[in-house]
């Protein structure tokens, strides 16, 4: 390849990044609404690229060229030994959530992640990095009652915000024509906030607020293997994942404010839960592509404020997920036939075992593939509900679009 256009096209690309990353100060901004982002370490993200969102969220068994799959390291040997991949996405969401209060609407928006994979070694070795959410809070709950003992009406009000992102790096090595094993490491840093306000209908009561403010920083290891095998038109692939239980480095704030009281406690009492999640893929002519995962965080024997979570109310989470996607001919010259149309469906649990409801999201998408280059714009519309009108209920709908951006940094070009 001529130098002087691989530079240009490498100093295009570095723009292209720098100006996303620098536009990645809104990770600090709230990515959910949802009152049930309360527990735990809030709303967590799957991290699966935008295709494989509107295929329910699948990933662990996925394998392919078109997407960079940071949930399942294993995968990026998937990738075309010629060819630089970059996936960038952003999504709006609006959120319809009840409670004691009545009714109420939210909505947001933000970056959803940006990754980069690159091939070291042929097919053999390839590399990945990037910037990702790890989990959201974001919600406000409020609570009227009245005692004699506080002698009047008062209203308790619940509400906390603050993300936790990570940046990753990424090695998948093929250890032979059939099976992958890879491994990523992140660094993880965010403040998660919750507040709780009593106020008084009496307006010569003070009223109380206590903050609670916990600052995390850590590195946390996922590993993952794939077994891959293509007869004819049909190709299977068999994935896991594992990350082990580690400890949260970690500072909790207590502020009181009627007294003015800040109390700093820099115990390590929070550990991330160990996970372990299996999955699989067909894919027939390259047309059809059927997926199914099972994840599990166990969260009830991880230390949460200084506790195992099952002292503290909370429960592993299992999450089942299953998806389609199918192109009627990739080979076409007809645009309709080239395009990927995509559905799923998953359902997990929530970490507060007394809440005993679980999240249900069902998705569609579709992948619109540019003329020009190896560049497909991906679309995902997901509606999710949990949550009962009887105690509390949030009903979301999220929007999603992401580019898939695939160009051959390394093909030899002759003169």
């Amino acid at each position: 390849m001529n130098k002087r256009y691989l530079v240009k096209r490498i100093y295009r690309h570095l723009f292209l990044i720098t100006a996303l990353l620098s536009g990645s100060v809104v990770f600090a901004q709230n990515m959910t609404s949802s009152p049930f982002s309360r527990y735990a370490y809030g709303d967590m993200n799957e991290n699966v690229p935008t295709g494989y969102r509107a295929m329910g969220g699948v990933g662990i068994g996925m394998r392919s060229n078109r997407a960079i799959n940071p949930s399942q390291p294993a995968s990026y040997t998937a990738g075309d030994s010629l060819t630089f991949n970059m996936d960038v996405a952003a999504s709006a969401n609006w959120s319809r959530y009840r409670d004691a209060r009545g009714m109420r609407n939210k909505a947001n928006g933000n970056l959803e992640y940006l990754t980069i994979q690159i091939p070291l070694w042929k097919r053999w070795i390839a590399f990945s990095v990037g910037l990702l959410p790890y989990s959201s809070v974001g919600y406000e709950i409020a609570q009227t009652d009245s005692t004699k003992d506080l002698r009047g009406a008062y209203t308790r009000t619940y509400s906390g915000d603050g993300n936790i992102s990570e940046i990753y790096g990424g090695l998948s090595f093929n250890i032979c024509n059939w099976f992958a094993l890879g491994a990523n490491i992140y660094y993880m840093w965010g403040d998660l906030s919750r507040m709780r306000t009593l106020t008084f209908n009496d307006a010569a009561k003070t009223p109380t607020i206590q903050a609670e403010i916990l600052s995390v920083s850590n590195v946390r290891l996922r590993y993952g293997a794939q077994f891959f095998h293509t007869w004819g038109d049909h190709t299977l692939n068999l994935g896991a994942i594992f990350e082990n239980r580690m400890k949260l480095h970690s500072e909790y704030v207590l502020v009181e404010t009627q007294t003015e009281d800040s109390i700093p406690i820099y115990v390590d009492g929070w550990q991330l839960p160990m996970v372990y999640g299996v999955g699989a893929s067909y894919t027939w002519d390259k047309r059809l592509t059927i997926a199914v995962d099972y994840e599990r965080q166990c969260m009830a024997s991880a230390l949460y404020n200084g506790l195992p979570g099952n002292k503290q109310g909370l429960q592993d989470r299992s999450r089942y997920a299953f998806g389609l996607e199918y192109r009627h001919n990739p080979m076409s010259r007809k645009y309709a036939e080239r395009m990927l149309w995509r559905a799923g469906v998953s359902v997990q649990d929530e970490y507060l075992a007394s809440v005993g409801a679980k999240r249900i999201t069902a998705s569609i998408g579709i992948g619109f593939p540019l003329y020009t280059i190896g560049t497909i714009i991906n679309t995902t519309i997901e509606y999710s509900h949990r949550g009962s009108i009887s105690t509390m209920e949030d009903n979301s709908l999220r929007f999603t679009i992401g580019a898939s951006i695939a160009e051959n940094w390394f093909m030899k070009r002759k003169l």
